[in-house]
């Protein structure tokens, strides 16, 4: 049986990487897509308010997000590892591990989520005005979370057989999404309630596509039977500790965000009050879009790593590092010259009233949080790269940086700029975060010339 039509051991590392590439994006474009209707939906629908409401609620999307990119990436990596060495059969087992091991963890969450509203919006940022609104919001989205994360999970394992059934998957999704928002917000009138129940469905469907794939048997990477003696358990705990480690990263990453929001609500509410946290919704609605592209380019570059690092073939590793760096920088740039350039534009999209006060304020805020999204995504870029070569202390080490340093500058720009630092602390976080991975690299150049030169050395005395 052939396990795919990529040859990622011996076909172009461009080629593979376009191949790759395009479909993620396209799927990711449909789920940021999926992401900025609703926003859009909530902020004319109903109002700001319950555009905040929503905001205030999202950090748990990143939590349960941040879990499903753990699972998949450290799942996908040790898969890609194994199918490179020729053990499909335990790739099938890593693979069916991986999204039980997440499901379950789901499970826990949603109860958790569902039971106790009230408390999870309070620690989130509510204040009493919003908390009716954000209790609705998070109760019934919060039903679906078992399925978000398996739709978050499972195209890095379907990436290695066929990356085109996750992006017509979500594209299902994001059509669905927008056609149910529409119909639960405007025609019915359910209010946030039918934005909840329109992502539950929309999310079932891209996961259910994604679910009857994974069960055919004439592809590589398939769910396969678990043994549930008390010696396959242990191995399956054994083996799911290694992807959380693997893919812990990655995690961190969403987690990062999620704190971003959190403590970008409680400055906002406090310097701006709600209209302030309905300004810097936009940015949160934006935010995680910019955030999906670069997560899309980490995902194209990481089997092709993962994979080539399991034979040795660390140059073409290497290569995939660097496409992926370029586009990933092209990209960001153009993001930043758009939000600059077309600012009043798209914060109208959300909030349509040019007089209210939460317009005005994001109109003066997002040009200065786009300054961000370079570093913001060669950090990114990197944090993929060492975590696909199993350098996990790396990738670690950037990735909780970037979750302490937004509250610390959160803490002491506002301080010295006012409102200005409130929107500059995320870009001030991620530039000195990139700043530290640049210093890491120019030490592992001079380490390597040192170590060339040593060699070189030996060499001569030896003749």
């Amino acid at each position: 049986m052939q396990r795919d039509s990529l040859d990622f051991k011996n076909m172009s590392v461009g080629k593979l990487f376009t191949k790759q590439l395009l479909p993620t994006i396209l799927g990711m474009a449909a789920s940021a897509l999926f992401t900025v209707v609703d926003g859009i939906f909530v902020g004319n629908g109903i109002g700001s308010d319950a555009l905040a409401a929503v905001n205030i609620s999202a950090p748990l999307f990143m939590i349960i997000t941040g879990l499903g990119l753990m699972f998949g990436m450290g799942g996908g990596i040790l898969v890609s590892i194994n199918l490179s060495r020729g053990k499909n059969k335990v790739a099938n087992i890593n693979f069916t591990q991986s999204v039980t091991g997440v499901f379950f963890v789901s499970l826990v969450i949603t109860l958790m989520f569902t039971i106790f509203p009230e408390k999870v919006a309070v620690l989130l940022g509510s204040n009493e005005h919003l908390l009716d609104m954000v209790c609705e919001y998070l109760f019934w989205f919060s039903i679906s979370l078992p399925v978000t994360v398996l739709v978050v999970a499972l195209p890095f394992f379907i990436r290695l057989t066929n990356p085109k059934i996750s992006m017509w998957a979500m594209l299902t999704a994001t059509i669905m999404n927008i056609t149910l928002d529409y119909v639960f917000i405007f025609i019915f009138e359910w209010g946030l309630f039918g934005a909840a129940i329109a992502t539950d469905i929309s999310e079932a469907a891209g996961a259910t596509i994604m679910i009857v794939y994974l069960f055919r048997k004439s592809i590589a990477v398939r769910f396969t039977r678990l043994k549930i003696s008390a010696k396959s358990m242990l191995l399956t705990l054994r083996n799911v500790s290694y992807m959380m480690r693997l893919g812990f990263s990655v995690f961190m990453s969403e987690i990062a965000i999620a704190i971003m929001m959190i403590a970008g609500n409680f400055t906002f509410m406090k310097y701006l009050g709600a209209d302030g946290v309905a300004a810097y919704s936009i940015v949160c609605y934006l935010f995680p879009i910019i955030f999906m592209v670069f997560n899309a380019t980490v995902q194209s570059a990481q089997p092709i790593i993962s994979f080539n690092y399991g034979c040795g073939q660390m140059e073409r590793s290497n290569r995939a590092l660097r496409l992926s760096m370029g586009f990933a920088c092209c990209f960001a740039i153009i993001i930043m010259l758009t939000f600059t350039g077309f600012t009043s534009e798209i914060v109208s999209l959300f909030l349509p009233d040019k007089t209210n006060a939460a317009w005005q304020y994001a109109v003066r805020g997002l040009p200065l949080f786009a300054t961000d999204y370079l570093f913001f995504g060669i950090n990114i870029i990197m944090i993929g790269y060492y975590t696909s070569i199993e350098r996990l202390r790396r990738a670690i080490l950037f990735t909780v940086m970037r979750v302490i340093l937004p509250v610390v500058f959160f803490l002491l720009l506002p301080l010295w700029l006012e409102v200005t630092g409130v929107w500059l602390a995320i870009p001030a976080a991620d530039i000195t975060t990139s700043l530290v991975i640049m210093s890491f690299l120019i030490r592992d150049r001079v380490q390597k010339n040192g170590n060339t030169d040593k060699t070189y050395q030996r060499a001569l005395q030896s003749q």
